[in-house]
């Protein structure tokens, strides 16, 4: 559940319109997405040997830490603080408060608490902060509180899409599946390369072999986005019972039913709605435009509860489990010391805050939007780098007892990494503004690191 959970956000109901612009074509897209279930699931699998390796507190910070050195381990946890997990909870709980607003219009009407220029605060960006802050406090009571809310919002959701998936064949008078496969001569001719922002040109004949390459790169910043943070049940390896076992299954069940689900779910898309309904959707919000097809005016409000459900559990394992890393990295003189004690309730309640708070500002601020969709580079780097860290641990040290074995190693890592630097050498090619703002937040870890460590005797 937690994997799960933690996987599936809002990005399932909104990624698909930009990867229709990119790719102009149903076949291509959901070619992306099987790419990307392999590649996650590959991941998954080749991460059970180091769950199994290193069962404690802190998952991929723990295994770059041990494999690499205390340096790689903190970067890898600054950038983690600093954007892609408080990021990520930021994005997420705002999309709960604008999906609330289809339900609650006087929140969008309202006007702005504060504004000076373009910088403003509304109630929308309120009502995420009190959703961070909310589960924050649940998550502080234990993490009894944390599994039972977990389990409870993950079931929903899962039921939720389910039920979505069967309606969208069910009650669909016509279908545009045929259509949306198709990849010819309609696939966007009238609309020119800036608009669509798409790498195609004028039709499918004039698409050489690079150029659909750079397209799939571009369409797959979506639908990896969509398909991280299943690495967090990683994070809590600690509080898990027999984790050498139950983390390596959750890993590759939970990947593996989630991605089933996401290219379900885009077959519903391209199932109920055409071409240009899901590539320009309103505001992107690609599951709104199929819902109000399958159900009519009622459509809206059954996809803002189910992205409502969707986001709050997300979150909530989110949060759950990012304040394990930061408490892993207090013990290690890495992160503020009083990250490190537990409360009454045996959880790490101030990592919990601080962790609520930075998200809470990231709320404010109003660039995490923009910082989320240019980290999924660096994010995939970081995944490759501990994928390979299987390989080379079978190097440096064969001879370690490992309770679980990736499958068919070395097969598996390197299909993740093979798939891994194409995409992020496609991304260096065609995409540059993907890659310089995450390399520059790790970079600036350096800086930090070294100031941490400067009046230690350590190795750096």
């Amino acid at each position: 559940m937690l994997v799960m959970g933690s996987m599936i956000g809002s990005g399932i109901f909104i990624v698909s319109a930009d990867m229709m612009r990119n790719m102009g074509s149903g076949y291509w897209m959901i070619v992306v997405w099987i790419i990307t279930g392999i590649m996650t699931v590959a991941a998954a699998i080749s991460y059970g040997e180091l769950s199994a390796l290193f069962p404690k507190a802190g998952g991929q910070y723990t295994y770059l830490t041990e494999i690499f050195g205390k340096k790689m381990g903190f970067l890898y946890g600054w950038g983690l603080f600093t954007v892609i997990q408080t990021g990520t909870i930021a994005a997420v709980a705002m999309a709960f408060g604008k999906f609330t607003a289809y339900l609650v219009p006087s929140l969008n009407d309202a006007a702005p608490i504060f504004q000076s220029g373009e910088f403003m605060i509304t109630w929308i960006q309120m009502l995420a902060i009190a959703i961070i802050l909310l589960l924050t406090y649940i998550n502080t009571r234990g993490v009894e509180s944390g599994k039972l809310l977990q389990n409870v919002f993950t079931g929903s959701k899962i039921l939720a899409l389910l039920g979505l998936i069967a309606a969208g064949f069910i009650f669909v008078d016509f279908s545009h599946l045929a259509e949306n496969f198709s990849f010819g001569n309609d696939a966007f001719n009238n609309i020119n390369k800036d608009v669509q922002g798409s790498f195609l040109q004028s039709g499918w004949e004039s698409i050489d072999g690079m150029t659909l390459m750079g397209g799939i790169a571009a369409a797959m910043v979506g639908s990896v986005f969509s398909s991280v943070a299943w690495e967090s049940v990683t994070f809590v390896s600690g509080e898990i019972e027999n984790p050498k076992k139950n983390v390596v299954k959750a890993m590759i069940l939970g990947t593996s039913a989630v991605m089933i689900l996401y290219i379900a779910v885009n077959f519903v898309y391209l199932n109920a709605i055409d071409r240009d309904s899901i590539a320009f959707a309103a505001n992107d919000r690609v599951a709104v435009a199929a819902s109000q097809n399958i159900f009519g005016n009622a459509g809206t409000v059954i996809i803002a509860i189910l992205v409502m459900v969707s986001t709050f559990g997300c979150n909530n394992g989110l949060i759950l489990a990012g304040s394990r890393v930061f408490q892993t990295m207090a013990k290690d003189g890495l992160f503020f010391k009083s990250a490190i004690k537990n409360n009454k309730n045996d959880v790490p309640s101030n990592a919990l805050w601080m962790q609520g708070i930075w998200a809470s500002v990231l709320c404010l601020s109003g660039q995490y939007g923009n910082l989320l969709d240019m980290i999924s580079f660096v994010i995939v780097l970081f995944y490759m780098i501990t994928v390979f860290g299987v390989i080379y641990l079978r190097f440096k040290q064969p001879n370690l007892e490992r309770p679980y074995k990736t499958w068919l190693y070395p097969v598996t890592p390197i299909i993740y990494l093979v798939i891994g630097t194409v995409f992020c050498g496609l991304l260096l090619i065609y995409k540059q503004q993907y890659i310089w703002p995450g390399f520059l937040i790790v970079l600036l870890g350096l800086p930090v690191y070294y100031i941490i460590n400067r009046n230690k005797n350590t190795d750096l």
